[in-house]
């Protein structure tokens, strides 16, 4: 369900004079949102937001108003996306004007919650816009064809699909054919148009430009070159010579009707009431964002890394090694920006964002024209494994392999070293292009596979690698999350969710399949592991914390289960925590064999010998020495350590990269944190020796993995945040 509410000054101002009816006045703050023009004075100045709303705190029915510093309130029009189990408002799409604006300053707004006023009588429809002379089109010249798209054809002919309505701002998507001169139709390239009129403002319309190589069904599939020109009300808005466009990938171009008047603005929103909602993970926000990473970022942003088919500061190839910015919970860009509000790193998350749609991963049903779905006969049997294109009942067609026909790409996409792309983009902004974004990247992460891997269209991810079944429940947790109430996916998302909680609780909480709390590949289908990268297994156990925290309830009994193997690592009794960020454990025997039973045989089996393997390098103390006769933390120990790999060893220093924002101890700390927050027993002593460890990492400059522990989680709707 989507609901317009609109809250307005005038209007109360009217009914306290004239007698009608009294409208409630402004209720306390919710949050606020800092409004900062970066470019000239203007007038009458709109905007647009994304805003994420804690269980309980916008009701049904209630609208917003926006006070300024000076205590006017500025009508705000709501449109309702999702909402809490409660049925409290969860995330919606907020708009309004300022009144003005002076040149590089800021304007803070908080959000006050107050009585609903009516909609409009009539909300704007597409044709009233269209009246108004505003006209655009694409031209895509390939194959020696020219192929043209029509914006004004759109909005007086087609069926849109509308994102926002009421008195103050109305969207639509309207999809427009690419035809040539005779009228047909590219029979894989695809134009949308989304458009965004403040209908009370002249000209003042955004245009968004989509244009997608998306095809699930279409046979010859293949990456197209080609020139485009896009043009709005007569002017030139974007042109490119020579684009090369990769299968199942899409771009987008945003752009204003009056370009002059065009707003140039950065919204900050309130990053402690975001993180308190849940929706974001509770990261430290005691740490200084470093001044030469934000500086990098923004220098990072250019040419050519920005436009169609480029991806900001992404790794092309994600199953790239080592540490890397956009790995992790959120993308180091994304939580720079989170705790310094820099427009440097907004930008490069906002570049990340758009650029998520060059790689080919983009399976539009050709039917529904969403993401494509499995849970139904016809689809059920669909994988994009090139190994398994000669399979029915309905195999996705190749890229084409005719020759003279290209399909390689510079872009590869992993599970197992995904970045979240378009969620918190998303969240903060509302585009309907980065909602899809995330929905693609969810729809298709269990496609390539063997079907019955991933459950014959349950959407399982147990068949990835540990880290890749981590991120991959992580971004269809978010799809499940924030997708609105209304939009056919929803339920689909919300159910692959439910569908891979009852796999791990059927596999682990009730087979308890070992003591230790440790992912050892149960389950029917089940990747197997032959040892335990401890800090795969920590992302796994986070991805859970973090369902929980989005309000997944049946998320935490696993957690519960899992927590035990980084809290065990940390203050189990024979178990030394220096060793708990270690590379890989032996925990059993052979394959096929039960784990051990505790973690003073896991610590003995793996650490009870003459040489070791010590930051990825094999070492042996020069005397002979054996490094489990040395007392846990002790100076002994690190005198070994620093005999053995020929550098000074702190005492009380884990290993794993200790001091690297990026080494394995902090790949552990959402773990430990979450443990904490949960009351995972003994969690609590063990985030207190995790963080009185020595050799710690400035996260200045990549805080990805810093998160601390919250006060209560937030499922009591009463939370509230702790930073170390």
């Amino acid at each position: 369900m989507k609901i317009s509410y609109f809250f307005s000054a005038t209007l109360l101002a009217a009914a306290l004079c004239t007698g009608a009816p009294a409208i409630a006045a402004p209720e306390a703050g919710i949050t606020s949102i800092r409004i900062q023009n970066t470019g000239e004075a203007r007038s009458d100045v709109p905007f647009t937001f994304g805003q994420v709303f804690e269980a309980g705190h916008l009701q049904p029915g209630q609208g917003l108003g926006g006070r300024l510093a000076s205590g006017t309130v500025v009508p705000l029009q709501v449109d309702v996306k999702a909402t809490h189990g409660d049925g409290s408002v969860r995330h919606a799409i907020v708009s309004g004007v300022l009144p003005e604006l002076a040149s590089r300053q800021p304007a803070g707004l908080q959000l006050v919650a107050a009585a609903a006023q009516a909609p409009a009588a009539r909300p704007a429809g597409p044709r009233e816009l269209a009246a108004t002379g505003l006209d655009g089109k694409v031209t895509i010249v390939v194959d020696g064809a020219r192929y043209t798209a029509s914006l004004a054809e759109a909005l007086a002919t087609n069926k849109p699909r509308p994102w926002l309505a009421g008195p103050i701002a109305s969207e639509w998507l309207l999809d427009a054919p690419l035809k040539n001169a005779s009228g047909r139709v590219h029979p894989l390239l695809t134009v949308r148009f989304d458009v965004r009129w403040y209908r009370t403002l002249k000209k003042q319309a955004r245009i968004d430009v989509v244009v997608e190589n998306a095809k699930t069904f279409a046979a010859g599939a293949r990456n197209l070159v080609y020139d485009v020109e896009v043009e709005i009300a007569g002017r030139p808005a974007y042109a490119l010579v020579g684009l090369t466009h990769y299968h199942h990938a899409r771009w987008r171009h945003s752009t204003w009707w009056d370009a002059e008047r065009a707003p140039a603005l950065h919204l900050q929103p309130d990053t402690d009431y975001l993180i308190a909602t849940g929706a974001v993970p509770n990261y430290d926000r005691t740490l200084k964002p470093d001044e030469q990473a934000l500086g990098a970022l923004g220098k990072g942003l250019n040419a050519d890394t920005v436009g169609p088919m480029k991806i900001g500061p992404l790794t092309a190839y994600m199953p790239t090694a080592g540490g890397r910015h956009d790995i992790g919970p959120l993308p180091g860009f994304s939580v720079l920006y989170l705790l310094s509000m820099d427009a440097r790193a907004r930008a490069a998350m906002m570049a990340a964002a758009d650029g998520s749609g060059s790689w080919s991963i983009h399976y539009r049903d050709d039917n529904t024209g969403y993401p494509v779905r499995t849970d139904n006969a016809a689809n059920k049997g669909i994988s994009t494994h090139n190994n398994l294109a000669h399979r029915g009942p309905l195999p996705v067609p190749r890229c084409d392999s005719a020759p003279g026909s290209s399909c390689k790409s510079p872009y590869g996409d992993d599970t197992s070293h995904q970045p979240s792309l378009a969620y918190l983009p998303y969240l903060l902004t509302g585009d309907y292009y980065y909602l899809e974004e995330l929905q693609f990247w969810a729809a298709s992460n269990p496609l390539a596979t063997d079907p019955g891997n991933s459950g014959d269209g349950q959407g399982l991810v147990r068949w990835m690698q540990v880290r890749g079944q981590a991120w991959s429940l992580r971004t269809l947790g978010h799809a499940a999350y924030i997708t609105p109430d209304a939009h056919p996916l929803k339920a689909y998302f919300t159910k692959q969710v439910d569908n891979n909680l009852a796999f791990y609780h059927a596999a682990y909480v009730v087979g308890n399949p070992n003591k230790l709390g440790l992912y050892d590949g149960s389950g029917p289908r089940a990747a197997s592991v032959n040892g335990s990268p401890p800090w795969q297994d920590d992302f796994l156990t986070w991805s859970f914390g973090h369902l929980a925290e989005l309000g997944f309830a049946k998320a935490l009994p696993i957690l519960q289960w899992k927590a035990r193997y980084a809290v065990g690592r940390m203050t189990a009794p024979g178990y030394c925590w220096i060793q708990g960020s270690a590379y890989s454990l032996k925990f059993r025997e052979d394959k096929g064999l039960p784990a051990y039973d505790t973690f003073a045989q896991l610590y003995r089996e793996n650490f009870d010998r003459d040489k070791l393997t010590i930051d990825d390098k094999p070492v042996q103390h020069p005397q002979g020495l054996r490094y489990i006769d040395q007392a846990c933390g002790s100076q002994a120990q690190a005198d070994w350590l620093s005999a053995a790999t020929g550098q000074r060893w702190e005492r009380g220093r884990m290993v794993g990269y200790s001091s690297s924002p990026m080494g394995f101890p902090a790949n552990m700390q959402p773990t430990l944190a979450m443990a904490a927050t949960y009351n995972i027993p003994n969690a609590e002593r063990a985030w207190s020796v995790f963080t009185a460890r020595a050799n710690q990492p400035n996260y200045a400059a990549a805080p990805q993995w810093a998160i601390v522990p919250r006060t209560a989680p937030v499922a009591t709707g009463k939370t509230r945040n702790r930073a170390r």
